[in-house]
């Protein structure tokens, strides 16, 4: 969980005026008492009512609230066109994130902007997305999260295979094909892999970490300075 959805957490499960303890929300948020006090102690520094201290428990003011999400009839537009293509284009997992998304932009828009939000008649289809594509997307996009090396097999354009070990970087989408941003072991260089040529996908059991020359920055910096992407060959 990344540190402002925690911090958004922390604030949700101190609503009502209930004392909570450090180690309750340490559980619930499964990270350590320490990482909680150094999360509130900021919530404090930034604003949030929440009083307590550390070994009693925590408690906020009744009254506070988040800033309320408000959205222009442009912005719902772009919103729901984003999480409506990602629902038909992306991994299972995004798909599930999409359908939440637009769960939680319908509840926060007034009344007469919920009513405009359905008669936005933008809307993606894609049959070809399989349960097996979904999957590899997700798989792949959480490969480059967590820095897995992974090791693939992969059939270029001219239908020619080769064994990859690369590290995932990320994803790109084209269009109705999705390509992965990656170092590959075997060119010692970046390359672009097409999804729908990559198959018997495994992780090798081990991670890497980011280094100098061989970032996605780096990727884009050569980008930059070729005008291209680099090819998957």
């Amino acid at each position: 969980m990344r540190r402002a959805d925690r911090l958004f957490q922390i604030v949700q499960y101190l609503r009502g005026g209930r004392l909570v303890r450090a180690r309750q929300l340490s559980e619930w948020l499964e990270v350590s008492e320490r990482t909680i006090y150094r999360d509130v102690a900021d919530l404090q520094a930034s604003g949030v009512p929440i009083e307590g201290a550390a070994g009693v428990g925590y408690i906020m003011r009744d009254g506070y609230d988040l800033p309320p999400l408000m959205f222009t009839r442009d912005e719902i537009v772009a919103l729901l066109a984003g999480a409506r293509l990602i629902r038909a284009w992306g991994g299972a997992a995004m798909a599930r994130a999409a359908e939440e998304a637009m769960i939680k932009i319908d509840a926060v828009i007034p009344d007469k902007m919920r009513v405009r939000q359905n008669e936005i008649e933008i809307h993606a289809f894609a049959p070809e997305m399989t349960p097996e594509v979904r999957e590899l997307i997700d798989c792949l996009e959480m490969a480059a999260d967590v820095r897995k090396r992974l090791s693939v097999s992969y059939r270029d354009g001219k239908g020619e295979g080769s064994a990859r070990i690369i590290r995932p970087l990320g994803l790109w989408f084209w269009g109705k094909v999705w390509t992965l941003v990656a170092w590959c072991e075997l060119r010692q260089d970046f390359r672009m892999f097409r999804l729908d040529r990559m198959f018997d996908v495994e992780e090798t059991g081990d991670t890497f970490r980011p280094e100098p020359g061989k970032t996605l920055k780096d990727f884009y910096r050569a980008m930059e300075r070729e005008g291209h992407g680099r090819p998957d060959a």
